[in-house]
């Protein structure tokens, strides 16, 4: 309690340390609060790199390949259709006896040999002879891709004795790496493939393909629309309970679960409209209702920030309010409405909820050329590899998390810059 005989100015002076104490405690839980969310921000930041930095490298052997024209062309007419479906992985067999000759003898030895290459290695072979057919019958040092397994073990995921492999293929890779056929590449197949079944031949190009198709549609459908209510809204809708009860269900949309538009889009665009399932076509007209009242209310909010002096100094020197709006009002909005509708397009880019009620989560090989054609997209991508049971699936799983975290960052400092680049400080 305060003596009754102190004036009001020493009352005053004598809380004075005690505020000051106060506020330097809450100063210092402030800063505490933002440090260690960095921390933790660093922290995931740090596994997730971490686990994922060993998928941008690969490992391949090298071998010497004799592209025997009995095997791939016994014709001899450089079909293509006879190139393509030609036996590529007698090809890598035989390249392999040729450095381990006594190994083949033993059928069991020549299956242990050949699963230390991957599966791909014919696949690439055969792009190089579909791409330049004047290489049949030539000898040629190629280096393939090799096993998962013997990727993770040259990575040091793998131990020797874990019993993946068997003492002689360890002296197998012994040899090889002796002999110079073993290295560490750039992978870049990562970011060339599609998906596939074998981790060292998985790629993202077909998630970003979709992602990409996707966002195309969103921004198109999304885009436009969330403007054009927003100015109505704004500019020329008249206060009454209508508009009121419209105004008060987009911000209520705005919070609104993501899988709840994914059920939308499965009952309407899938159930009633029959459009194509796993298309992003579909995708797209998903997130742009999710994204749809994001962007309204950014817009309005950009339009209410310019002063009504404008509008008013519009009108009065004779332009109707239309014309106010759009030479006036709305180019002095954009850098609010850019900023907003990249965050949105952010925000669609990183869900996945809403792709995988509408299918977008199956297994797809092929790249997608347009928007009807089968597609994945990033975020699914990390899903389906996350479920995957193959070792090195994880560290692909984290580096399309880091692929993913670096559009969105991308995205998010795009919208930073133009809004600092543009904005009108009133």
């Amino acid at each position: 309690m305060t003596d009754p005989r102190q004036s009001p100015t020493e009352t005053i002076l004598a809380s004075l340390p005690r505020r000051r104490r106060a506020e330097a405690r809450f100063h210092f839980y402030g800063i505490a609060a933002i440090g260690i969310a960095l921390g933790f921000l660093i922290l995931l930041i740090g596994a997730i790199g971490h686990q994922g930095i060993g998928a941008f490298s690969q490992t391949e052997i090298a071998l010497d390949v004799t592209l025997d024209e009995s095997v791939l062309d016994p014709s001899g007419t450089r079909d293509p259709e006879t190139l393509s479906t030609a036996n590529y992985r007698a090809v890598v067999r035989a390249a392999l006896g040729e450095i381990f000759p006594e190994a083949v003898r033993k059928r069991r030895d020549r299956r242990k040999l050949t699963a230390l290459v991957s599966i791909g290695a014919g696949f690439e072979l055969r792009e190089l002879v579909l791409a330049d057919p004047g290489l049949i019958g030539r000898t040629m040092r190629v280096w393939v891709p090799a096993d998962d397994e013997v990727d993770m073990l040259f990575k040091g995921v793998t131990v020797r004795d874990s019993g993946r492999f068997t003492e002689k293929q360890l002296g197998w890779l012994d040899r090889l790496e002796a002999e110079g056929r073993i290295r560490s590449a750039f992978n870049w197949r990562f970011f060339s493939n599609g998906d596939s079944r074998e981790p060292e031949l998985a790629g993202i190009l077909g998630a970003m393909s979709g992602s990409f198709f996707a966002l195309v549609t969103c921004l198109a459908l999304s885009f436009p629309l969330g403007v054009m209510a927003a100015i109505y809204l704004e500019e020329f809708a008249p206060r009454n309970r209508w508009t009121d009860l419209v105004e008060i269900n987009i911000n209520n949309l705005a919070a609104v679960p993501s899988i709840v538009f994914g059920l939308l889009g499965l009952a309407v665009f899938l159930g009633f409209m029959g459009l194509a399932r796993s298309a992003p076509l579909v995708g797209g007209m998903v997130l742009a209702l999710m994204t749809l009242p994001t962007i309204i209310i950014v817009t309005r909010a950009s339009l209410h920030a310019v002063p009504p002096s404008i509008r008013e100094a519009a009108i009065g020197l004779g332009a109707s309010r239309m014309q106010a709006m759009l030479h006036h009002t709305l180019p002095l909005a954009t850098p609010g409405i850019m900023t907003g509708t990249i965050i949105g397009m952010a925000r669609a880019l990183g869900e996945l909820a809403p792709l995988i009620m509408i299918g977008m989560v199956a297994f797809i090989v092929d790249v997608p050329q347009g928007l009807l054609d089968p597609a994945s997209a990033l975020p699914v991508q990390v899903y389906i590899w996350a479920d995957s049971p193959e070792r090195a699936f994880a560290e692909k799983t984290a580096a399309a998390i880091i692929v993913l975290l670096a559009f969105l960052v991308v995205m998010n400092l795009t919208a930073v810059i133009l809004r600092r680049r543009f904005e009108r400080r009133w």
